[in-house]
């Protein structure tokens, strides 16, 4: 299969585990040793982003990607860049607005891709 069209998969079932909290898919997206920078600056692992879903502290109701670019690098690689329209709520408050992500996706041995890292930027 062509590697835009398992990263693009791969983005969709990522959108979809946020939307739904599917700690069990967002486990097997996410490597271990994911680093996450998110619209504050502070740089998170996968353990937490997991622990935020699994605890209900983080809950997505809205996540509307726009403007998404693949760029591969190699045979095992690939930058994307989306923004993406958020809503939900974090630790009980109202969260949400208008971000642009970019994530690093790697392939593994068994051919799976995984996020390796990640950083959120609002738009203003």
């Amino acid at each position: 299969m062509d590697s835009n069209i398992e990263i693009e998969k791969a983005e969709e079932q990522l959108r979809q585990a946020i939307l739904s909290s599917d700690v069990e898919a967002l486990d097997k997206l996410l490597s271990p040793s994911l680093i996450f920078t998110n619209h504050l600056g502070q740089c998170l692992g996968k353990e937490a982003d997991l622990s935020a879903h699994e605890s209900g502290a983080l809950t997505i109701s809205k996540l509307e990607p726009s403007e998404q670019q693949i760029k591969l690098v190699g045979d095992d690689a690939a930058v994307v860049t989306v923004r993406v329209q958020l809503s939900g709520t974090y630790a009980g408050q109202p969260a949400g607005g208008d971000f642009r992500f970019t994530r690093v996706w790697a392939q593994l041995s068994n051919g799976h891709w995984q996020v390796v890292a990640a950083h959120a930027g609002t738009i203003a």
